[in-house]
């Protein structure tokens, strides 16, 4: 296979989720006429050697275990109504199945009841009404992607290299991102000027899950039959494409009050405002030889004494972590590079063999506002390096080896912690299965 084999498999990546770019979407609506249904899937095994209790004096204990899993498989379709307005759906299942169910009961004075069904998760990723009036300008309605960030934008598994999705856009963060608002969407100029842009209000974070470990991650709403809407959340986004081969853009999301979100309304009151903002900028290019990407992330969220004083006494049966301190300022960054094998040393006939290597910096108590101190155990140093074998245009194999380094910042050297160590094995597929 050639670079043309990749770019179809990215071509279909890009396709499957509904919430296409704003430059694709025209372009996408020409192949079908009414309706198509597609599907992403993928399975992965890991060989680690390291326990699963990282606080602990020393860190993770030097254990052998594995585990296997399917981290998700996803059912997406497009419908038109008519030419101009499109119906796009998605809907994930994380784990293999249901997950847990949880009840806030206001006839037991705000009690939390929790139901543990299956260690899994079934959720609507999507489901929204696009109107598309020109390339410039067009609306969507319902709920959608939020494209913050290189992989909540482009996430399905053939748009990264490793078997499991990027840390540093998946630990302090929702991965993939999804809530319900309005969006409008466009791309303009052209040559060198050609720019995409995505500007949304959605449903706003909710600081009830801010916690030490995964920083605003576990604030996304959706435990309840109704999400809080009364601080939403802004989003914006640019890309610009104006080299071949090459997108870069930037995103913002602002919540003026994830306070104001929370399951009780009386939970911060009197404490004032917790506003979040989070800066992303990524990248990536491509060419017959290449595949490269880079990403940063940087997070604040304001008032964060509030957060770690209520967070730490939220009720044992709510389905919030309450772990704290809870950062005020987090950060993570990462780049990698894959290579054609066959391009690069013109191998006629060679299958499409991507070698790559990724590094990655996550810590999610990059600042933590006193007398609170950070637990260095959540600054993690990451290397992997591993290979992608593209079977199909829309089929990969990979293979990886990764190093966590716990407790540093420093892109060689070792951490004041147990190393974490894995290899891990998965194939991941996408596609188009009906159109007409």
């Amino acid at each position: 296979m050639t670079v043309k084999h990749i770019m179809i498999a990215t071509a279909f990546a890009a396709l499957l989720s509904p919430l296409h770019s704003s430059a694709q979407e025209h372009a996408d609506t020409a192949g079908y006429s009414r309706f198509r249904f597609g599907s992403y899937g993928e399975v992965v095994a890991s060989f680690k050697d390291y326990g699963i209790n990282r606080f602990q004096k020393e860190g993770s204990t030097r254990d052998h275990r594995n585990t296997i899993a399917i981290p998700r498989f996803t059912l997406g379709f497009d419908y038109k109504f008519t030419p101009k307005w499109i119906l796009g759906a998605e809907i994930e299942f994380e784990a293999g199945g249901t997950g847990t169910a949880v009840e806030l009961e206001g006839n037991e004075n705000g009690e939390y009841e929790t139901e543990i069904e299956k260690g899994g998760e079934v959720a609507l990723e999507q489901l929204h009404i696009t109107r598309l009036i020109v390339p410039q300008f067009n609306v969507r309605a319902g709920h959608m992607v939020i494209p913050v960030g290189l992989t909540n934008a482009h996430h399905e598994p053939i748009n990264f290299f490793g078997t499991i999705r990027p840390e540093s856009q998946t630990v302090m963060m929702p991965s993939t991102w999804h809530e319900t608002g309005i969006e409008v969407f466009g791309t303009f100029g052209k040559g060198y000027a050609t720019f995409d842009y995505q500007a949304m209000v959605v449903t706003g974070l909710n600081a009830n899950g801010f916690d030490r470990d995964t920083w605003v991650a576990s604030g996304k709403q959706g435990f309840f039959e109704n999400d809080n809407f009364t601080s939403p959340g802004y989003v914006a986004r640019i890309d610009w494409r104006g080299v071949p081969g090459l997108r870069t853009g930037v995103s913002f999301y602002y919540c003026r009050n994830a306070g104001s979100n929370s399951d009780k309304s009386q939970t911060y009151a009197g404490l004032g405002r917790i506003p979040v903002e989070i800066f992303t900028w990524d990248a990536q290019y491509r060419n017959k030889y290449l595949a490269a990407r880079a990403d940063v992330t940087y997070g604040h969220i304001g008032n964060t004494r509030a957060v770690n004083d209520r967070n730490g006494r939220l009720p044992n049966a709510s389905p919030y972590s309450r772990l704290t301190p809870v950062a005020k300022n987090a950060l993570s960054y990462g780049t990698e590079i894959g290579f054609n094998f066959g391009n690069v040393f013109s191998i006629a006939g060679c299958p499409t063999l991507m070698p790559f290597c990724r590094y990655e910096y996550v810590n999610p108590q990059k600042v933590v506002e006193k007398p609170a101190t950070a637990d260095r155990r959540l600054e993690v140093s990451k290397w992997t390096a591993g290979l992608n074998w593209f079977a199909l245009p829309n089929l990969v194999v990979k293979a990886d080896y990764s190093t966590r380094q716990i407790g540093t910042s420093k892109v060689f050297g070792t951490g004041p912690y147990t190393s974490e160590n894995e290899f891990s094995i998965g194939v991941a597929y996408i596609g188009w299965f009906f159109r007409r």
